[in-house]
Parts: C-alpha cells; sequence; structure tokens
C-alpha cells in the first residue's frame, strides 16, 4: 500500500504554525507517559494544527459513529502520541479503501477515557503473562488475518464444547525452495532469488520461497542471505543425501512466553511423560489406522492379529509406568508393522527384488525401502522444526525425546503421529505409481541412497502430500496437511500455558 512505502516530512512542532498544508506516511513516534508505539500511516497538517488518518482495507461500517471502538481508539491512541510530542491535533480520521470513503473521529473526553483505559488494560494483560480468554463467536475473528494463530474457536471448542468456524485459508502462497544441483549458485536480483547451475538460470520471487534448503555443495551469495533474513526466511542446509546440517534463521521469534512454558513442562516428569504416553498412542493407532487402510496382498489372518496386537499395545501404552516401558511399546508396535510393510506394495512393485523388505534398519539404509523411509523421515523432520520455530518453541527442547547436542528432540516428538501419514504414505505412494523403480538407487558397502533425479521425485511426491487438504477429525473443516501442522503446533503452545487442558492430537479415522 502507498502509505507503507513512506514519503513526506514531518516538521518539528514548532514548525507547523508558519507551515503550510503538509502530508507525511508511515511515521513511526512513541509515547514515554502511555508506553505504547505507533506507525501512523498518514500524518496530515494545515494551519498549525495536525490530523492522523488511519488507512483501512475494507468497506465504512454502518454504525453511528462511523467506526468501530477498535478502530476509533487505535486513531485517539496515535493523537496523544502526537501531542505528547508537542502537536496540536484537533481530530482524527480513517480512510476506508474498500467504499473509498473518509469518517472523521472526534477525539472527545470519553473516547479519550476509553483509550487511555484500553492501554492500561492491555500493559496489566502483557505484564500477567498470560493470554486473555479468546472471543467467543465474535464476527470480527472470521475476517481478522490473526486468527489461525489465536484460534479463538478452536480453543473455545475445548471450553464451551462449540463448533469451530472454517479455519480461514492462508494469504500466504509460499513453498519450501530445494537446490540440489552440484555445483548450484543462489544469487539475489531484486527481489527474485536466481539459481546458477550449468543448465542455465532459474529465478524464484522471495515471496513465493517459504523455506530455502540447500542439499550438498551449493553456493548462496551474502546478498542472498541478507534478503533472505530480512524477510525471515529459514535456510537449511543439508547433505547431498538430505541429512540436515544445520539452519540459518533471523533473529527468531520473539514470543518468549511459549518457551517459557515449554521449558516448565520439559522439566516435569510428569508431564513429560503424560505427553509421552498420548504422542505414542496416536503413533501407534495412526500407524494401525493406515496398514488396515492400504492392506493389499498378504494372509489376513496375519493382518487381524497384527491389528489387534497394535491395539492392545495403544491400550496398554496408555499406562506406561515410565519412558523406557513407552520405548519397549512402542518398539514393539512398530515391528509388528513393519513386518506387514511390504503387504501395502502393489503387486507389480512387490514382484522387484529390490523393494524387498524385512526390517527397519537407519544406519546405513540396507535397502531401497529403508533409504526412501529415512529421506522421509529426515523430510518430515525438518518440516516440523520449521514450524515449530516459526510459532515460538526451542524444536531442541522435547517431552519423549532426550535432549542431546544437535538433536531436534521436540520435532522428533511431533513427528511420530505424522510418521505413517506423511512419510510411509509417501514411499507407499512413489513405489506403487512407479515414480521411482527399482533402478534409481546406488549402493555404496552396505548402505542404499537414491539418486539425484529420484531424490528429486521423492520431494515432490513429500510436498504434494502436504498440501493434500483433509477434514480436522475435531473441527470438522478442511485444511491441507502443511496448515494441520501449523494448527497443531499452536494448539501444543496452549496447552503448555494451560488454556487446554489435554494436547489434541491428530488421529485419523
Amino acid at each position: 500500500m502507498r502509505v507503507d512505502a513512506g514519503g513526506g516530512r514531518l516538521p518539528a512542532p514548532e514548525e507547523t504554525d508558519d507551515k503550510p498544508d503538509f502530508a507525511a506516511r508511515a511515521v513511526t513516534l512513541a509515547s514515554e507517559q502511555l508506553g505504547i508505539i505507533a506507525k501512523m500511516d498518514l500524518i496530515e497538517g494545515a494551519d498549525g494544527t495536525v490530523t492522523p488518518v488511519d488507512t483501512k482495507k475494507g468497506k465504512r461500517p454502518h454504525v453511528a459513529e462511523g467506526a468501530y471502538e477498535p478502530e476509533r481508539v487505535q486513531v485517539c491512541a496515535q493523537a496523544l502520541i502526537l501531542e505528547e510530542a508537542g502537536y496540536r491535533v484537533a481530530e482524527g480520521a480513517i480512510w476506508f479503501a474498500g467504499s473509498r470513503e473518509r469518517v472523521r473521529i472526534a477525539l472527545d473526553d470519553a473516547l479519550r477515557a476509553r483509550t487511555r483505559e484500553a492501554i492500561a488494560n492491555l500493559r496489566l494483560a502483557a505484564a500477567a503473562g498470560r493470554l486473555p480468554p479468546p472471543l467467543v463467536d465474535s464476527p470480527k475473528c472470521a475476517k481478522c488475518s490473526l486468527a489461525g494463530i489465536c484460534l479463538p474457536d478452536e480453543v473455545a471448542f475445548f471450553r464451551r464444547g462449540l463448533a469451530p468456524r472454517p479455519l480461514n485459508p492462508s494469504a500466504d502462497t509460499a513453498l519450501p525452495l530445494y537446490v540440489q544441483e552440484p555445483g548450484a549458485r543462489v544469487a539475489k536480483s531484486g527481489e527474485t532469488l536466481v539459481i546458477e547451475t550449468e543448465a542455465g538460470k532459474t529465478e524464484v520471487a522471495l515471496g513465493d520461497v517459504s523455506e530455502l534448503v540447500l542439499h550438498g555443495p551449493v553456493g548462496l551469495t551474502t546478498p542472498a542471505v541478507a534478503a533472505l533474513l530480512r524477510e525471515e526466511i529459514p535456510v537449511t542446509w543439508a547433505s547431498s543425501g538430505g541429512w540436515v546440517l544445520g539452519h540459518t534463521v533471523s533473529t527468531g521469534h520473539r514470543n518468549i512466553a511459549i518457551r517459557i512454558a515449554q521449558f516448565r513442562a520439559a522439566f516435569d516428569e510428569r508431564r513429560c511423560l503424560v505427553f509421552a504416553r498420548s504422542l505414542v498412542v496416536a503413533k501407534i493407532r495412526n500407524t494401525r489406522v493406515f496398514l488396515r487402510r492400504n492392506f493389499k496382498n498378504g494372509d489376513d489372518a496375519e493382518r487381524d492379529a497384527v491389528l489387534e496386537a497394535m491395539s492392545r499395545l495403544a491400550d496398554r501404552d496408555a499406562h506406561a509406568a515410565g519412558m523406557e516401558e513407552l520405548l519397549g511399546i512402542e518398539g514393539e508396535a512398530a515391528a509388528r508393522y513393519f513386518r506387514l510393510f511390504t503387504t501395502m506394495l502393489s503387486d507389480a512393485a512387490r514382484d522387484f527384488p529390490a523393494f524387498a523388505f524385512e526390517k527397519r534398519t537407519r544406519r546405513p539404509p540396507v535397502d531401497p525401502v529403508n533409504a526412501m523411509l529415512s529421506l522421509g523421515y529426515t523430510l518430515l523432520t525438518r518440516t516440523w522444526l520449521t514450524v515449530l520455530s516459526a510459532v515460538g518453541f526451542d524444536p531442541y527442547l522435547g517431552f519423549y525425546h532426550q535432549p542431546r547436542f544437535g538433536r531436534p528432540a521436540l520435532a522428533l516428538d511431533m513427528i511420530e503421529p505424522f510418521r505413517p501419514i506423511l512419510a510411509d504414505s509417501t514411499v507407499i505412494q512413489v513405489i506403487n505409481n512407479g515414480e521411482i523403480k527399482a533402478g534409481d538407487f546406488v549402493t555404496a558397502g552396505t548402505a542404499v541412497n537414491l539418486k539425484p533425479q529420484a531424490r528429486r521425485a521423492f520431494i515432490a511426491a513429500y510436498e504434494r502430500r502436504l498440501e493434500q487438504e483433509v477434514t480436522h477429525p475435531l473441527f470438522g473443516y478442511r485444511v491441507s496437511m502443511r496448515r494441520l501442522l501449523e494448527v497443531q503446533a499452536r494448539l501444543l503452545a496452549r496447552h503448555l500455558d494451560g488454556e487446554i487442558a489435554e494436547y489434541p492430537h491428530y488421529l485419523v479415522r
């Protein structure tokens, strides 16, 4: 918008009497008395007085005062700041761009008192260190750009049982950008990232990138790093095989309250055990549903026996006495599940000896299926690490996985219920659809890894899976898996802060 671009100059208070009419845009001023700071869209000056003008994208509401109270309070707060700085303010104004109407805001004693009261209440809320209760069924929430952050309807659902309205679809269409070509170079040109390879150049607008992921020997110029940091776009550095080496991020999330609640819970052994129990139960139940849905080839009696055993393990897990017992239950459930993993492959895929699979092996993966599972879990961990960091968590302190240098324990916690849903499903899909074939792997000793073109195909399939829409089992609205992960992370923050009694894991039906 024009007001964000700035322009004009705000003269000193003593200069306004002799100054001709003027306009200054995007002016930031603060008040020491009130303890607030404001970036004012427009300040107009004439005849020794100034008028703060706030811009709204929508249409003028049909109310007696010309604008809703929060909007009038906002303009009045700007006027109070200007008056404290020595300017004379006769009135304020709001420009509604949607209806192209300008509404005068009278700065009477009642509005001034209400504004001071609102500022005092905000400062008290900030000092209390706790979020105020969410609004209930407010018409303003449905159109608010922050509804997906504060989740008022979702929190009210757990408190009052009210069905939430559909979550606003994110206006952010940015997606991760992967650069995997050895020797590639990522530079900046204006507001565009330029990827230079032997085959030529590819340009991607910065606004279309949510994360830059660099695999192997890929260069990144200093101007590009500065632009990414300025736009708060994280950079993930990974090995050629996809192993995450580190991250480059900006100054980080400023909501320290989330991390305080996280650390308090992480040092409470009882809370960690309760959360870990629910985490493993969710993983077993989601894995069981995934196997039941995708079972294609095998003995039905064996399948039924495994499903029954996994159901019993989930029930037993809910009463585990400690972390060691939990690990044992989780390991037994995983062993039973992976024993039937190839029954989910199509007939054509099962004919390839390369896709034979007996058990899960990680370091190193010894067959193509294990290689793809490892890559899928690595991608899922990176996705969760990015989501948790964006919400405000420290991804390196978890509740189930123990902290270890360089280990994103909380991200590893959160991937557990999503392993079958996002990673395993991608493996099954690329094999059954023929996107990755038996010859798309390379062997070094006992280790098996994907060739570059196969890795690209796998990552593309994983990103498509994240974009698929599902119906949230609790809230009933449809949302992409990518957005659902963010919702789950924000619900975890509400749980740790005490707003939600139990964390609602995402359970497929």
